[in-house]
């Protein structure tokens, strides 16, 4: 069986081409890689592109979404498996356990809101496998900002910053996974 990667990314229509050729890049290149999909289970967006292209290359499709999305007809009905939950929660959850590696792509409050809790999880051990940020054009460049004053702030631990990858372009996603999942430090409590 193969390595699945889940794909964190936007589901809107209205995205500028660059993002959904990125998507398709990511796509095309997983497959190349030895790599599976595993997403959301939409088809409009960079998440249609990415299943797309990860189909058009000839690799396997995984995608999971909640029923309230499928039955609005955004299903990508070409997956080669496509699980259906009632919630987003779930929907989550079994991302979280089916994926070997995580990427997030651009998106919108979805895409943060499922990158931001796998980091959470990384934070915890929890969740140990690797994470990374395609921060492509600089899209992440704010949330980056955040995340120092964070640690500036010492809302966490500068170890924190090993527990996920940033990198710039698609070619370099591969080599980042490859190098691993650091081990999170001991929880930051301190008892006086």
């Amino acid at each position: 069986m193969s390595k699945l990667l889940c794909v964190y990314c936007a589901s809107s229509d209205r995205l500028d081409a660059k993002y959904l050729n990125l998507a398709s890049e990511l796509g095309t290149r997983l497959v190349a890689e030895g790599w599976d999909l595993v997403f959301g289970g939409g088809k409009t967006g960079m998440m249609g592109a990415v299943a797309r292209a990860v189909k058009k290359a000839g690799g396997r499709v995984v995608g999971v979404i909640p029923e309230f999305i499928k039955v609005r007809e955004l299903a990508y009905d070409e997956a080669d498996e496509l699980v259906t939950v009632i919630t987003m929660r779930e929907r989550k959850l079994l991302l979280e356990t089916r994926a070997d590696a995580f990427v997030a792509l651009p998106g919108g409050w979805g895409t943060l809101e499922e990158i931001v809790e796998i980091l959470t999880l990384r934070q915890l051990n929890v969740v140990r496998k690797p994470c990374v940020l395609l921060n492509y054009d600089g899209f992440y460049d704010p949330l980056l900002q955040l995340f120092d004053r964070m640690q500036e702030q010492h809302f966490y631990k500068e170890s924190n910053r090993t527990l996920y990858r940033v990198v710039g372009s698609v070619p370099e996603v591969f080599p980042a996974i490859a190098a691993g999942a650091a081990p999170a430090d001991p929880k930051w409590y301190e008892t006086r």
